[in-house]
């Protein structure tokens, strides 16, 4: 079945807006980095193991794809995305973190790049450009005013951290579109989960807010990682990193709606540029796809 051309986008656009509450869960578990790994990791595991188990046709060539170069790979960047992501939360800016991985879609036309051959368009390459702009005055403007340079620095690494993680698995997925999303991602979240469990210990899995935890692992993450998953097989990995970054600018509003955690003037000079930056090339994007279709029209009808 085709797709029409902006489906990828419009999935990816709604599984960044779902992940959007994310941090602002992980901030109200009031839980360590360790802990909320686990507890994220587990709920986000299971639930998704489930989802795979009910819609699967073809469970034991699902399994069989396990011991491949590609699953390992989606498996081992779950796994390292849920680490860097949990750690970076509990110990710096919210919004440090996620403009951190608002560097997703650079590594994203990288590694398209360089392990599939993708071209990237000029647009993309701008966006990417702007996109970087506006972290390195967030990042700048952060360090030592909103909490200390070590922290920041901290934050900003585990972003980056994530976003080479999300990229690889986009990228994985664009070139083998027949492996079993739910049971890779599922299977590498279960792993993060264990190790979490095991760094924290079972007597203190209880200690603070459980209920903020089981929300985003239940709901927010199986459904927003299952669509930009998904997504990443119906357009370039680089615009599914793209819309990720509406997280990178909501999240942080979030957090200071629940937390009341400040950002500096430079951080949300920085985050306006991001979103800027994203709404000039979805406008862009969606012109080109209204002008390839009337041109395929046009050249129907002769």
């Amino acid at each position: 079945m085709t797709r029409h051309p902006a489906f990828g986008l419009a999935l990816a656009a709604f599984g960044a807006l779902v992940l959007t509450p994310d941090a602002m869960l992980l901030r109200l578990s009031g839980m360590a980095g360790p802990q909320m790994l686990g507890w994220r990791g587990l709920f986000m595991g299971t639930a998704l193991l489930l989802i795979w188990l009910l819609i699967s046709r073809r469970r034991r060539a699902d399994l069989a794809l396990l011991g491949s170069g590609a699953g390992i790979a989606i498996v081992g960047c779950q796994f390292f995305n849920s680490t860097f992501f949990a750690l970076g939360i509990a110990g710096a800016p919210v919004a440090i973190v996620l403009f951190g991985v608002a560097t997703t879609p650079i590594f994203a036309a990288l590694l398209a790049r360089l392990l599939l051959g993708e071209r990237t368009a000029r647009a993309t390459w701008f966006t990417i450009v702007a996109v970087a702009v506006g972290i390195g005055i967030a990042v700048l403007g952060g360090g030592g005013v909103v909490a200390p340079t070590g922290a920041v620095v901290f934050g900003a690494a585990a972003g980056l951290g994530v976003a080479a993680m999300l990229a690889f698995n986009f990228v994985v997925l664009r070139a083998h579109p027949h492996l079993p999303i739910p049971l890779l991602i599922g299977l590498g979240a279960l792993c993060a989960g264990v190790a979490g469990v095991t760094v924290t210990g079972p007597a203190h899995m209880l200690d603070g807010n459980v209920w903020a935890i089981a929300i985003t692992g239940c709901i927010i993450l199986p459904v927003s990682f299952l669509s930009l998953s998904f997504a990443s097989r119906h357009t370039a990995a680089a615009n599914v990193s793209l819309l990720l970054l509406l997280e990178t600018v909501l999240g942080p509003v979030w957090v200071w709606l629940a937390m009341g955690e400040a950002m500096t003037p430079a951080m949300l000079l920085g985050g306006g540029i991001v979103v800027g930056s994203i709404a000039l090339y979805l406008l862009h994007v969606r012109q080109s796809v209204r002008r390839d279709t009337i041109k395929t029209t046009n050249l129907a009808a002769k």
